[in-house]
């Protein structure tokens, strides 16, 4: 039985945390008007980030229905920005309802500075009149009437800012919970937004490695895959689990907090690894192109004797992760590393941790091994 003693010990550490994270955040809210915000995109104080998300996800018909709301009067999730350090904001979410506005008034621009053609809206279930209606309508479209532009411009958002006061930090665990979970963004594509922000220069490397034509050539994903930039994802994976104490993955837990935590911390020290880790990378996979090419992290069916279905996670983990850890002392470049592979998919200890239903913090900790070991010169 716990003592009162304990309990109330516990219960003063836990308002010790509180007090101290709280401490960490600094923030504040208020409504703009939609046509102040525009303002503030075309005077470029409101930064939407094209860089680090997929730029533009929603279909006409969604952007359609979140104008539909806008027109009825209908309540607006807040959205979220933080603010830096020159004054201006970074939004952590609501990058679809802000690009729709803008994207309807036209203002609207892609990365490379070009704008998006406007929005021409689709009818929907309550504005069936909607249908062929633009902000400023062309020959194949009619114009919102300058009542109904007035009625959008006027209508307000909710903004809640993380101020510069706060933690670096803050803004970075913001976005993550706001996002993870929903359907608009993947787990990378978080990632990319906190490393931007973080490290721009490790992020612009990171996606250099992503279209090496050797990892290219190994790494065959689906289209929807490198659409949520997995890709990225792997090469991400490599960079964190290459040389990796295997003590420190017993505390792993959810794969994605550990490759997030990770990720910042090297974030930090970006300049003292990068040129080691760049080799290591592209060694690993000159060598697997020149080799096991595309049959590298595939499945090796032994009865037809050939490799079958897609990329496979768990061989990357003992195939490239295993080649990268012993790299550096390997003493043939062009030594063949097939028949590993296909000697791997009979080994009993890989087919029971690589199977479906095992979870990442299992199995990771046994491909690694296995495949430092497999790899051994």
């Amino acid at each position: 039985m716990v003592s009162t003693k304990t309990r109330t010990k516990k219960v003063d550490q836990l308002q010790r945390q509180i007090d101290e994270k709280r401490s960490e955040i600094h923030s504040d809210q208020y409504s703009i008007s939609i046509g102040e915000i525009a303002n503030l995109y075309r005077d470029q104080e409101l930064d939407i980030h094209p860089e680090f998300q997929r730029f533009y996800r929603w279909t006409d018909e969604q952007k359609s229905r979140f104008v539909e709301s806008i027109l009825l009067g209908i309540p607006i999730p807040s959205l979220f920005v933080a603010q830096r350090e020159d004054g201006k904001w970074d939004v952590i979410d609501g990058l679809q309802r802000l690009s729709t506005i803008f994207q309807l008034m036209g203002i609207l621009k892609e990365q490379d500075g070009k704008k998006v053609p406007p929005l021409v809206l689709t009818k929907t279930k309550y504005l069936p009149a909607m249908e062929g209606v633009a902000w400023k309508g062309a020959e194949s479209s009619q114009s919102l009437s300058a009542a109904q532009q007035l009625y959008i411009k006027r209508a307000k958002f909710d903004f809640k800012i993380i101020l510069r006061e706060s933690d670096e930090s803050a803004k970075f665990e913001l976005f993550q919970r706001l996002n993870t979970g929903g359907a608009e963004l993947s787990d990378q594509e978080i990632r990319n937004a906190m490393l931007v922000a973080a490290n721009r220069d490790f992020f612009e490397w990171l996606k250099a490695l992503a279209t090496l034509p050797e990892f290219e050539q190994c790494v065959s994903l689906s289209d929807r895959s490198y659409d949520e930039q997995f890709d990225l994802e792997v090469v991400l994976r490599f960079l964190v689990l290459r040389t990796i104490d295997l003590k420190e993955l017993s505390g792993m837990g959810d794969l994605g907090d550990f490759l997030t935590g990770r990720m910042m911390s090297l974030a930090d020290s970006f300049g003292t690894w990068k040129r080691k880790e760049d080799t290591a990378f592209r060694r690993t996979f000159e060598l697997i192109a020149g080799t096991a090419s595309q049959d590298a992290f595939r499945k090796f069916d032994k009865v037809n004797n050939r490799f079958t279905r897609g990329f496979s996670i768990s061989a990357f983990e003992v195939v490239g992760l295993g080649m990268g850890y012993n790299i550096e002392r390997l003493p043939d470049p062009k030594v063949s590393i097939e028949d590993k592979i296909r000697k791997l998919w009979s080994d009993k200890d890989f087919l029971e941790s690589s199977g479906s239903g095992v979870r990442a913090s299992t199995r990771i900790p046994k491909t690694l091994e296995l495949g430092r070991n497999l790899f051994q010169p």
